[in-house]
């Protein structure tokens, strides 16, 4: 029956194309959760991209393409309440696995503000609607600081009124706040008072937005709430909550969003693996989706970390009546985009929800706390953004990873396109790990410039590169007297970085290919070392790779007045093991200005 219904629902649109949008269907005999109750069979009626209708006793309009939903249920599109997708293709697996809309909490605003003007003209519909934060309030050096990306920074309460006013001018929907100490990882990481954080609070309000504040652990969860931040990013995993924890919360009027998939991995448990084994699932994973599914977070903590502890405050905020939102932090170590939103649904079941209650976190609640009117829930005059899954997830929340059929704003969603698409991969990536590695690599020897030209030992050796997105951003090479260890010479990498695009790069790239950007199966060997002296910036290391969907794994490293070695092992830079390897781009970027280093002694070990 429900290959049927994947065959009718395209079908249907070929057929309709010249009588009626494509957005019109209707659908008999379904079970519906509506975002608060379960319609044990109801029909609903899709017209122009809305709900127009449900009821038993509906009939379908002549001519409308039907579904017959016995034995399925029909849920609102799922609302992630804690994502970071930086790309376009983040947003379309989010959709293929139900969730029709995600609630970014750090974001680039440029990126924001491309996506938002592709949901207000319309063209946007092969990806879930975004809103997000833009960029958090975090202190110099503090979480959400660390990585090569220039964010804002504060360092004193005088100065929350002109960041709240910069994220407002950026596009941001509320504000997200970093308190975040890092002794959970045995670090010392700055961050902000008590007395900025209540700043930007006030400065937020006065604006009209909401805030959210991210934790690690239960003083940083009082701190900021006593402060007056509506909601709450994270729970933590060090220690049973305090008894007064979940009353505290509900005095302040909080909301939370645990995310226990990531802190399922912070507890040592890869969070995705029973995704990543689903049948149900799997043929919708690409490989990049099941290596970050199957890993945990990298980190020695200074505490052991236990779920149960969150999944304890979890039962201790519902006694107190406080709303609890699903939400992921795809895609974090052991998640991933939209998939994830399942794990999570399932560990608030644990966590004491009843089905009903979980899917109504995913739904109605998050649309209500975040102020989204037109969805979240299965009513007239509101989006069709809609699920259609096998079974019934109101008794079984794992029936939610049956999925039948998606839709956004009544158009449906090609999953058996998507399916199609990473079944083609995942054959090129069998082809590339079968593939001899290129000729010359043997040895691991890349460059070290002494015949005194940019040559390398093997692939397509040397080139200027202007990163991703062009730009006027400048960069040129030459081989220049002096190297590592006394050596002859090295090369010499300088230029000027412009922030005229979203992420300006500039630099130097090593093809190990027979053609630029061609891949290469390195992976018998394990790590990629040279030496680097310069003008004392911090530069980053890009590995793209063939199954990396165009995003490249990046690595900071510092080129000081002295040469210093540096190495990095392939694991360090995301889910390939080597074998797809289409560069090493040694760049300066995004902060703008001008730039000047040198590298020697390229080895492969």
């Amino acid at each position: 029956m429900h290959r049927r219904l994947v065959v009718s629902i395209f079908a249907g649109i070929g057929f309709l194309s010249a009588q009626q949008p494509a957005n019109d269907f209707f659908i008999k005999h379904v079970r519906v959760f509506d975002g608060t109750r379960v319609i044990p069979e109801s029909n609903v009626w899709v017209r122009n991209g809305k709900i127009q209708a449900l009821g038993r006793d509906l009939l379908p309009p002549a001519g409308v393409n039907t579904i017959d939903g016995s034995g399925d249920t029909l849920l609102p599109g799922l609302i992630d309440a804690h994502t970071h997708s930086y790309v376009r293709d983040a947003l379309r697996q989010e959709l293929i696995f139900g969730v029709t809309t995600e609630l970014g909490m750090e974001n680039d605003p440029r990126f924001i503000a491309e996506i938002k003007r592709e949901q207000a003209a319309g063209t946007a519909r092969n990806l879930a609607d975004m809103r997000s934060a833009g960029w958090p309030a975090t202190a110099p050096g503090g979480h959400g600081a660390e990585g090569g990306v220039p964010v804002p920074t504060l360092t004193s309460s005088d100065q929350a009124q002109a960041f709240v006013n910069a994220r407002v001018k950026e596009g941001s929907d509320y504000l997200k706040i970093i308190d975040e100490d890092g002794s959970l990882w045995n670090l010392h990481t700055p961050h902000l008072t008590k007395e900025i954080i209540a700043a930007l609070v006030r400065a937020a309000h006065k604006d009209g937005l909401m805030t959210i504040a991210h934790i690690g652990n239960e003083p940083e969860a009082y701190e900021v709430i006593d402060a007056g931040v509506d909601g709450l990013a994270h729970l933590f995993v060090d220690r049973a909550p305090d008894p007064h924890f979940g009353p505290f919360v509900a005095k302040h009027h909080a909301f939370v969003v645990p995310t226990l998939t990531v802190l399922e991995s912070v507890a040592g448990v890869p969070s995705g693996e029973s995704l990543v084994n689903d049948a149900r699932l799997r043929p919708y994973l690409t490989s990049q989706a099941i290596g970050s599914l199957t890993k945990t977070v990298p980190l020695k903590l200074a505490r052991p970390a236990k779920l149960e502890y969150a999944l304890k405050t979890e039962r201790d905020l519902l006694a107190a009546r406080v709303p609890v939102l699903a939400g992921t932090d795809a895609p974090n170590p052991g998640t991933w985009f939209g998939v994830s939103m399942h794990r999570e649904l399932e560990l608030l079941v644990r966590g004491g929800m009843s089905p009903v209650q979980a899917l109504q976190s995913a739904t109605s609640v998050p649309a209500f706390i975040f102020h989204l009117g037109d969805r979240g829930r299965i009513a007239p005059g509101l989006r069709a953004d809609l699920l259609l899954v096998q079974g019934d997830p109101c008794t079984n929340i794992a029936n939610t990873r049956a999925i039948l059929a998606v839709w956004k704003q009544g158009l449906p969603v090609d999953r058996e396109l998507f399916k199609s698409e990473v079944a083609q991969s995942q054959a090129r990536e069998q082809a590339l790990r079968r593939a001899a590695p290129p000729p010359g690599s043997d040895s691991g020897f890349v460059s070290d410039f002494e015949n005194g030209k940019p040559t390398a030992a093997f692939g397509a050796g040397w080139s200027v590169t202007i990163g991703y997105q062009g730009g006027k951003s400048t960069a040129s090479m030459k081989i220049v007297d002096g190297g590592a260890n006394s050596s002859r010479y090295s090369l010499e990498v300088s230029g000027e970085i412009v922030s005229d695009v979203r992420y300006p790069v500039a630099g130097a790239m090593f093809s190990p290919g027979a053609k630029p950007f061609a891949p290469a199966n390195l992976s018998s060997h394990k790590t990629l070392s040279f030496w680097v002296k310069g003008d004392g910036r911090t530069y980053q290391l890009m590995v793209p790779t063939a199954a990396g969907g165009g995003v490249p794994a990046i690595q900071p490293f510092v080129a000081g007045p002295d040469w210093r070695h540096v190495a990095f092992s392939f694991s360090s830079l995301g889910n390939s093991d080597g074998y797809d390897i289409t560069g090493f781009q040694f760049v300066a970027g995004p902060d703008a200005g001008k730039f000047r280093f040198q590298l020697d002694d390229l080895k492969l070990e």
